[in-house]
């Protein structure tokens, strides 16, 4: 947890955020800190729990008309162009989610593919390190028999 120093019309508060929010809260206090300047600016000697309730429901109200505008934007198209549009972008979408289920599917067999082939590889490779091993023995066999010769020489 974090304490913070805020100032909100004129007046200074401390606050505790959880780490990292520090920015946000002090973004929060400077548009309530607006809000709270204009209702001080009458002159009037305002509560600072008056000021914090107005300031906060003068916030709200700016918030519940922007929920409104965004939701006339989200309704469903009323002219026939836009409608039209819409119903292209989601046949697109469609396609398009059709299209990476696909691109899954390939990419799930290529997946498969390059284990099998993996597995084909570590075959390969147990099968040559076994020859190796073979060969190292005859070597070794070879080379002592070479010395049991020279020996005999000497």
């Amino acid at each position: 947890m974090s304490q913070v120093t805020i100032e909100i019309g004129g007046r200074n508060f401390e606050v505790v955020c959880q780490e990292g929010e520090e920015e946000y809260l002090h973004a929060a206090a400077a548009m309530l800190d607006e809000e709270a300047k204009k209702l001080d600016g009458g002159g009037a000697r305002v509560t600072e729990s008056r000021m914090l309730l107005m300031s906060g429901l003068l916030l709200a109200d700016r918030t519940a008309a922007t929920e409104e505008k965004l939701k006339s934007f989200s309704a469903p198209a009323s002219d026939p162009e836009t409608a039209d549009r819409a119903r292209e972008a989601e046949a697109k979408l469609r396609a398009a989610e059709v299209d990476m289920t696909a691109l899954k599917a390939q990419l799930g067999e290529a997946q498969s593919n390059l284990s099998a082939g993996n597995s084909d590889q570590d075959e390969l490779i147990e099968q040559l390190k076994s020859e190796r091993d073979e060969a190292v023995k005859t070597l070794q066999q070879i080379v002592g028999k070479i010395q049991a010769l020279a020996a005999a020489q000497d």
